[in-house]
């Protein structure tokens, strides 16, 4: 362990080059795959960074949380290992492998040493294609996956954005949280994890993310040796679908000192030509910690909370902008009338020439930090293409925000800023809140 450790060291002392000079590759494997890379052979090291779509996504609605089962699964053992010995040989190859699943992706991240590539690539070709699923394995991850289901509908912030995503899209798969319920998780079976796998893991769906000591053959090596084993395609989609939940707010009861609410309405597909605009705006609102406007107005001015923040959800199916703010049960109240307030002054002012400048100082300052290690500029590969941007995004994602105007910030807030429409959610015992008080889906 002690030749990765200087390894990883000496890689978060690189200092990624500018962004300007950033020269993203594409390559084509044999295999019909491709893969955006940055060579770097200052370090002999390789950092991977796999997505395939879809994920919990493809889950039935009574299997819900066999994909997250299943990522949880993969190294627990795959071909002649068991999950003790495949965890000893990733160790004794100094390697490190990270899969995990959000609610429409399963992510996978590696880093390895050059030396140790062939060993580690095997490694993962097995735990993707030949995953064992074992009786032990299985039932012990399966009690890890019951202990947090369990914890998230004991946990506030939890139940409501649970709540809220099953009122906004109901009888779609995001309406349903995608670890999935006490029900589905207890009713899954090891064929439904194998079923899960199945519609997960396909060529149709995968995105790579490369950055490390290679040749474009020897990447293009380790690509085909890791996927050409994969079916053609996966699991199907379900539709795209919209905000549903109409303009209201909904208490669901619960015993605690303060309250917690999400709020949001229909937002914006990041392929929409006012992305960018309405990127900077949030940025301004309340996507930008301290500085922001229902920052200042929630918390610094009225002292109604210590954390607010608005962001934009825009997922493969539905977009949707919206917030969550925390505050003691006599003062949510308050604090709701001051985000809806700050919602449509925004819609009918727009932005200083101040707050334009300095969001687009933060928002470039902070993108260039993200490029500090192969890894890291590996993963930027990879969500670039699920993102569905060009090869030059990341070089030119800056340009993108500096060429923001407040005229263009005051079309996109009056277009997408309508606080007439803002559906709240508040889990708590508030109080002097006007709101129908519901029972969990």
């Amino acid at each position: 362990m002690k030749q990765i450790t200087a390894v990883f060291v000496a890689i978060f002392c690189w200092v990624a080059p500018a962004l300007a000079a950033i020269e993203i590759k594409e390559l084509k494997t044999p295999g019909g795959f491709t893969v955006w890379y940055i060579p770097e052979p200052a370090i002999p090291m390789i950092s991977l960074e796999i997505g395939f779509r879809g994920g919990p996504l493809l889950d039935p609605d009574d299997k819900a949380g066999a994909a997250y089962l299943m990522t949880g699964l993969l190294e627990e053992g795959a071909g002649e290992y068991d999950s003790v010995a495949f965890a000893k040989r990733v160790e004794e190859l100094s390697a490190s492998f990270d899969f995990d699943a959000t609610t429409e992706a399963i992510t996978i991240s590696t880093q390895f040493l050059k030396a140790n590539t062939d060993e580690v690539v095997e490694l993962l070709r097995l735990s993707l294609n030949e995953p064992n699923f074992d009786d032990v394995a299985f039932a012990r991850v399966k009690a890890q996956v019951q202990s947090i289901v369990a914890r998230r509908a004991t946990d506030q912030g939890d139940i409501a954005s649970d709540y809220f995503n099953s009122v906004a899209y109901a009888n779609h798969a995001y309406g349903r949280p995608f670890q999935g319920t006490e029900q589905t998780i207890a009713n899954l079976t090891q064929d439904d994890v194998r079923d899960a796998h199945k519609r997960s893991f396909a060529k149709d769906r995968i995105y790579i993310g490369a950055v490390g000591d290679f040749t474009e053959a020897e990447l293009s090596d380790i690509v085909d040796k890791l996927f050409s084993a994969l079916p053609e395609t996966g699991g199907d989609f379900p539709d795209t679908t919209e905000f549903a939940a109409a303009s209201t707010t909904h208490i669901v009861e619960f015993d605690s000192p303060q309250s917690i609410a999400v709020w949001g309405h229909e937002g914006i597909k990041q392929d929409d030509p006012d992305f960018f605009p309405a990127f900077v705006m949030n940025r301004i609102l309340g996507g930008g910690g301290f500085g922001s406007r229902l920052t200042e107005e929630v918390r610094v001015k009225r002292g109604l909370t210590y954390g607010v923040s608005s962001y934009l959800a825009s997922r493969d199916l539905a977009q949707f902008y919206g917030g969550q703010v925390a505050s003691s049960n006599d003062r949510i109240a308050d604090a709701i009338d001051v985000i809806r307030s700050e919602w449509k002054r925004m819609a009918e002012g727009g932005v200083t020439d101040e707050e334009l400048e300095d969001a687009i100082r933060n928002m470039t300052g902070s993108y260039v930090l993200r490029f500090d290690g192969n890894a890291q500029i590996a993963s930027i590969l990879r969500y670039s293409q699920m993102d569905n941007f060009p090869i030059d995004y990341p070089a030119n994602r800056n340009s993108f925000i500096e060429a923001v105007t407040k005229e263009d910030i005051a079309r996109v807030a009056k277009r997408l800023l309508r606080e007439e429409d803002l559906f709240f959610v508040v889990v708590g015992n508030p109080e002097g809140l006007e709101a129908e008080v519901v029972t969990r889906n």
